[in-house]
């Protein structure tokens, strides 16, 4: 499996000072793991979002630091609200151990129950967390939704397709997608309810 590749350099700037990085187009992080020495690093920002891009936090990384080739997970992303990224940590990993990770779910298709306008998909959860060795770790699951048709249509964590070697941690009872109601009973019987009201007050008002 072909690795992002990503070069880091040893930091020396900490605490507040590092808003000058930022400023600068460096971005902040650290590398840490079972056998290694917490070792705080920076990278050139527009560098690191290349390869952030095609790997997000499931591809490897070969992180380069100081000419040390380590393979890495790229972890712990934070963003401001304009979604600069502000800091990233690189988690290294031995490639014959299982990793734990989070993986993105991605709906694939239209549900028949939405195009027919039976019912609403509800999307429940995101992602899903799985265990596997380091070079096995999908980059996404596909969830395909065409086949949903009537209310109360779902699937569920169990119903997930994924290679052999990839191990789904998350509770398989848990429910991923769901078709519900365009209108829901609640509104449909507050609905009515405000209906008979105002045909009350009405009749009230007609009432000599």
């Amino acid at each position: 499996m072909k690795h992002e590749k990503l070069k880091v350099e040893k930091r020396k700037i900490l605490g507040k000072a590092v808003k000058k990085l930022r400023r600068d187009g460096i971005l902040p992080g650290n590398v840490y793991g079972k056998d290694i020495k917490s070792t705080s690093v920076s990278v050139p920002t527009k560098d690191f979002n290349a390869v952030y891009k095609e790997t997000g936090e499931t591809g490897l990384v070969d992180l380069d630091l100081e000419g040390t080739i380590i393979p890495v997970l790229i972890q712990n992303v934070y963003s401001d609200f304009r979604k600069n990224i502000l800091h990233a940590d690189f988690f290294k990993v031995n490639l014959k151990e299982k990793v734990k990770a989070n993986i993105p779910l991605e709906i694939i298709g239209e549900p028949k129950a939405v195009t027919e306008k039976i019912g609403i998909l509800m999307n429940i959860i995101s992602e899903v967390e799985v265990e596997a060795l380091p070079e096995s770790l999908p980059e996404k699951i596909e969830v395909n939704v065409e086949h949903l048709v009537n209310i109360d249509d779902q699937i569920a964590v169990s119903d997930l397709k994924v290679p052999a070697e990839v191990e789904i941690l998350t509770d398989t009872n848990q429910v991923v997608v769901k078709i519900e109601e365009l209108v829901s009973k609640e509104a449909q019987e507050q609905a009515a309810q405000e209906a008979a009201a105002a045909e009350a007050a009405k009749a009230e008002g007609q009432t000599p």
